[in-house]
């Protein structure tokens, strides 16, 4: 009997686990460790949501299967928000398949859609469901860049020319995880003109849509005209009304990957917890106050964490979207490596965060910070690290008082 398992083979240890354990161990033993390493949202969702989620779980019909793709409610509220929110008009019937979260749709249409020694072009760094969900499909992975500039459509070309057999599919997501850059729509016009040229289907992760900092909103790739030709993308409830917990995203876009994507999931799963889709109808139809809210808060965290960081010792670009900062090491201590650095950081900072490898090889040298804590626990991070930077002999000047 073979333990030795194809797919499992081509999993790597997962290294960010190896941190999560660490930081278990670390609170299990007593110790205080503020976390800055899962994005996971520290606030609740609004009230409305939850006082549906209990209204429709105290009826009796509730309790059977859901339907695998959403409800129809819960489509339509999502075709709705793409109207209002980027003036584009979706069927819900034929352009929206609910998901159970982002992670999970990004995962069955890479089922759907792809083949053993299909080449695929995914970001690196990237949330890690960019390459694995098709690594696990039978998929080889060519990175490119996450940097939109000149050298990402540089490194697209030389993919699709010195690549056999040639790419079938390209996989984005900005604002990114982890490195919080974005785009604007000529980019997405550029990125769908490529697409149709060499007849490559395009996955667009949108999870942060609403969490930008500028004042200027994210655009979707599905406000280029064409897009829904060759592009779908997914987004989430989980960031913009805080309810990570709940598993729930949207694929929306182009027919033939919905389809494909819809019948993949019809053997997986019977869809979502029905009073959990009430719930997201409710958030996507009601108030929406807390996006707003939710907008803000994060701003105003990124502002507190560059700054007091900064006071720490520890210079770390603003980022312009997302709930991440993505952090050079201290130039003193980049010798150490991401992995290194999070562990002795967890150790005698106490302070978690997620190490840069874990996100692929082109994130040795970062880590990801969460702005999940409050403005005080993240004051009192910047003040355990610049503890842990002084014991380390690193002794850059303040730019304030500590």
């Amino acid at each position: 009997m073979s333990e030795d398992f194809y797919r499992i083979k081509r999993l790597p240890p997962y290294v960010i686990a190896e941190v999560n354990a660490m930081r278990a161990a670390a609170r299990a033993g007593g110790e205080d460790i503020i976390d800055l390493g899962m994005g996971n949202p520290d606030l609740p969702p609004p009230e409305h949501v939850i006082e549906k989620l209990v209204e429709v779980a105290r009826k009796p019909s509730a309790h059977g299967y859901s339907q695998s793709k959403g409800i129809p409610g819960l489509r339509k509220a999502q075709a709705n928000y793409y109207g209002r929110r980027f003036g584009v008009d979706v069927d819900p019937e034929t352009e929206v398949v609910v998901t159970m979260g982002s992670k999970e749709g990004l995962a069955s249409l890479a089922t759907a859609i792809t083949a053993p020694g299909d080449v695929v072009l995914a970001p690196n760094p990237s949330y890690p469901i960019h390459t694995f969900g098709f690594i696990i499909a039978g998929a080889t992975i060519r990175a490119v860049p996450t940097t939109p500039d000149e050298a990402y459509f540089e490194s697209l070309e030389r993919a699709m020319a010195f690549t056999v057999p040639a790419p079938s599919v390209l996989v984005m997501g900005y604002p990114s995880n982890p490195t919080a850059e974005v785009v604007d729509l000529a980019f997405y016009e550029r990125v769908v003109a490529f697409a149709k040229k060499h007849k490559l289907w395009v996955i667009s992760d949108l999870a942060y849509s609403e969490l930008y900092f500028d004042g200027k909103p994210t655009p979707s790739i599905l406000q280029v005209p064409g897009a829904k030709d060759v592009a779908i993308e997914f987004t989430s409830l989980s960031k913009t009304y805080s309810m990570a917990g709940w598993r729930m995203g949207f694929g929306v876009g182009n027919k033939t990957l919905i389809a494909a994507m819809t019948r993949v999931k019809s053997y997986l799963d019977y869809g979502a917890f029905t009073p959990i889709q009430a719930a997201a109808c409710a958030a996507l139809n009601g108030p929406q106050d807390i996006v707003e809210r939710n907008r803000q808060l994060y701003h105003k965290r990124r502002d507190v964490l560059v700054e007091s960081f900064g006071r720490a010792g520890w210079d770390i670009p603003s980022p312009r979207a997302s709930m991440f900062a993505w952090a050079p090491l201290p130039p003193a201590l980049a010798h150490l490596g991401s992995l290194e650095f999070t562990k002795q950081l967890l150790t005698h900072a106490h302070v978690a965060v997620a190490p840069g490898v874990g996100y692929g090889e082109n994130g040795e040298g970062y880590v990801r910070i969460a702005m999940v804590e409050n403005e005080q626990r993240l004051r009192q991070a910047a003040r355990n690290v610049k503890k842990y930077l002084q014991s380390m002999g690193v002794n850059k000047p303040a730019r304030g008082a500590g």
